[in-house]
């Protein structure tokens, strides 16, 4: 599919502004939406530069001060879209950064049933295989015992059940 006809498949922003508003004035919320879209769009068709760069103007928008739920999400996708372990790193301690001043209620405005806990095994899973990815092998192991020791925080789902299978793949590794 084309740009442009990615582009003629959103609806279109005029038919939903209030009476009087400018249809050309910019929308921040629907521009920060267009960005996360199109970052996803990308990613799920292989083109991980321009994901990235999606992701990060997305990052830039929201600001250290955004909201935290969003971004411990677009920090968790950056990560997976680097190709340098230190950068990996760096933004999987922002994932984990923004997840520890996640509060439950915040979290449940997303999905009713989301637990904040259930957050950990995967983020210590990734910054354990960032750590091995730069030799070091201690503090792999490190975060692969966090990400163990929360694996009961998670569901008992496809999700669940992926992550574990990770955690015992990794540890496997590092044994």
């Amino acid at each position: 599919m084309s740009e442009m006809s990615e582009r003629e498949d959103r609806p279109d922003r005029a038919a939903h502004l209030p009476a009087g508003a400018d249809p050309a004035a910019p929308d921040p919320v629907l521009e920060r939406l267009a960005l996360g879209l199109d970052g996803v769009q990308a990613a799920q068709r292989g083109r991980t530069a321009q994901a990235r760069e999606s992701f990060e103007r997305l990052w830039d928008a929201l600001g250290e001060s955004g909201d935290v739920f969003h971004r411990c999400v677009l920090a968790h996708y950056l990560a997976d879209l680097q190709d340098d372990p230190h950068a990996e790193l760096d933004w999987d301690r922002r994932a984990l950064a923004a997840a520890d001043s996640l509060t439950a209620e915040r979290a449940q405005t997303y999905e009713s049933a989301l637990q904040v806990r259930a957050f950990y095994p995967s983020l210590h899973l990734n910054l354990a295989s960032d750590h091995l990815k730069l030799g070091e092998p201690d503090r792999a192991r490190e975060e692969l015992e966090r990400a163990v020791r929360s694996l009961d925080a998670l569901p008992e789902d496809a999700y669940g059940t992926g992550i574990r299978a990770a955690v015992a793949e990794l540890r496997q590794r590092l044994h």
